[in-house]
């Protein structure tokens, strides 16, 4: 489980062939050249949204749970079960928690890829973008940025005719891929007040006493 979450991450980033799940057709990209910025510019006006996940991992593990979204740079997943995982954004850093083996592990946001779904402006042009197909029921668009996430990479997926996004995957240097499928979405939503929190005290003190 530490491990799909260091993949969701991007420092972390990752799950298995499930690039394959939202691939376009090998034919793929479309004869008219997909509207980036059309699709980028209505990602951007979702400011806030939540729902549920399922996380498919690299050896095709699954876990599920509840997400909540809010622009610019926070997102938390809470994940089901006894795991007492969590994964929070609050704009700056990226937190993992596991309240069960008490242990937490900071990033910075601005590393990982995940930070280019959260943009409060997203932005699908320049070189950051590596491709973009549409097979007439899906978008897929995949970025990445060698000179701050080396080799990671994100790949978000949006329906073609509402241009809602539906899944993203993140891929390590490894080339191992985690995918992230969202449903039941609402859009527009307030997240309870601490939902995107990090505490940094106990964030010290975790990583303070596990040395």
């Amino acid at each position: 489980m530490g491990y799909r979450i260091k993949v969701l991450l991007g420092c972390w980033f990752a799950v298995a062939s499930a690039a394959a799940m939202y691939a376009a057709p090998t034919a793929a990209i479309s004869a008219a050249p997909v509207d980036a910025k059309t699709v980028a510019d209505h990602l951007s006006s979702v400011k806030s949204m939540s729902g549920d996940f399922v996380q498919s991992g690299p050896n095709a593990e699954r876990t599920r749970g509840r997400f909540f979204l809010q622009r610019p740079g926070k997102i938390r997943f809470n994940y089901a079960g006894q795991s007492g995982i969590s994964v929070i954004a609050d704009g700056k850093s990226l937190v993992v928690y596991n309240r069960k083996l008490k242990t937490s592990r900071l990033y910075a946001l601005s590393k990982t890829p995940l930070k280019l779904l959260l943009d409060n402006k997203v932005d699908f042009s320049g070189n950051r973008v590596k491709s973009i197909r549409d097979d007439g029921a899906q978008i897929t668009v995949k970025l990445s940025d060698r000179s701050t996430f080396g080799n990671s990479s994100i790949s978000m997926v949006f329906d073609s005719k509402s241009l809602d996004l539906r899944r993203w995957s993140l891929t390590d240097e490894k080339g191992l891929t985690t995918t992230v499928t969202i449903s039941n979405v609402k859009q527009g939503v307030r997240a309870p007040e601490g939902t995107f929190v990090i505490d940094y005290t106990a964030n010290r003190e975790f990583n303070t006493t596990t040395k």
